[in-house]
């Protein structure tokens, strides 16, 4: 029996399954081959140079699947900043009807997308700028907590509060991102209020991942410890891989007596980080990963996962279940 949840429904996806949108690894062979096993596939819109560039990776997926999936648009600090409206005005142009959003400031390219009426859902690493995401219109909202991949926020609430405290107080459905990468975890996101899930880390680990194989068995050797909080004094604090070149930034962050954030920044480069992808070399820059890798433990096709984790939660949930017995059933069997 399919999943019955609002993600499942409003996205016409089988299973609540949504692949995080991660820099340098959403493209074409990554978010089809999801969607083609039931959940929803992402592409990463700046991982393309140029709008136009986006464009032609939209039509490439649409080549790889029948089924939906969507765009990741994430509005990040930076000294030149990248033409979002652009990005989003290719993602009406192509029909894309669903856009996960993320970073600062995103009120404009929300406005833009929702007057097309695209469905948004938004990260958020706290419960004041979800509420604050809920007053833009949009129509789910992802909650990352602490122990997740990259961009961490600087509050270090966990899932299992976060979580909550989403289902107290938010008046729109949610998901739970940071943490997953199985069938137990999909159960419990569900049991805390969540309606499905988003995995980032777990989908770096899977066969069409357009990743270096070393990396990906690195993940697969790496216990939960193996990650590395970078940027924390300048307010940007990433979960990163713990190697090198994060020990290196780390040791600058701690001693530097200047404070200036252009002592660190060849440590933080994300053009090494991509090279990273491609080298297979761990230790050659630096790049995200969740407290997640301590649970990963195979390479597993991404039809063979989802399906994987969709006859765990089901398990689950069954055991679950199990546990309690109502008073009237219990004296029916005296």
């Amino acid at each position: 029996m399919p999943f019955n949840t609002e993600l499942t429904r409003a996205l016409g996806i089988r299973v609540p399954i949504v692949q995080g949108g991660m820099q340098w690894v959403g493209y074409a062979e990554l978010a089809s081959a999801v969607s083609n096993a039931g959940g929803l596939g992402l592409l990463t819109a700046l991982t393309q140079p140029s709008p136009e560039d986006l464009r032609k990776e939209i039509r490439r997926c649409r080549t790889m699947t029948r089924f939906p999936f969507g765009v990741n648009l994430t509005l990040l600090p930076s000294m030149v900043p990248p033409d979002y409206g652009a990005y989003a005005q290719v993602i009406i142009d192509e029909g894309i009807r669903v856009v996960e959003t993320a970073g600062n400031s995103p009120g404009p390219v929300i406005k833009q997308l929702k007057a097309e009426g695209i469905i948004i859902l938004h990260k958020c690493t706290t419960i004041r700028h979800a509420q604050s995401a809920v007053k833009l219109g949009v129509d789910f909202l992802s909650i990352d907590g602490f122990e997740c991949a990259g961009h961490v926020g600087e509050t270090d609430i966990t899932n299992f509060i976060l979580l909550s405290r989403a289902r107290q107080s938010l008046g729109v459905p949610f998901i739970a991102s940071g943490g997953f990468a199985d069938g137990q975890g999909l159960a419990a996101a569900l049991a805390l209020g969540a309606c499905g899930i988003n995995m980032g880390t777990r989908f770096m680990c899977t066969v069409e991942a357009p990743i270096h194989q070393n990396i990906k068995q690195t993940i697969v050797d790496a216990q939960e410890t193996d990650t590395e909080l970078v940027l924390r004094r300048w307010k940007n604090t990433s979960r990163l891989f713990k190697n090198k070149v994060t020990a290196g930034a780390v040791k600058i962050e701690k001693e530097s007596t200047t404070g200036d954030f252009q002592e660190v920044a060849p440590f933080v480069s994300g053009k090494r980080g991509r090279e990273v992808f491609i080298n297979g070399d761990k230790d050659f820059g630096v790049w995200t990963a969740g407290q997640v890798i301590g649970l990963i433990h195979d390479i597993p096709t991404c039809e063979a996962l989802i399906s994987r984790i969709e006859v765990e939660a089901v398990e689950t949930m069954k055991q679950s279940q199990s546990l309690y017995t109502s008073d009237s059933a219990a004296k029916s069997k005296l």
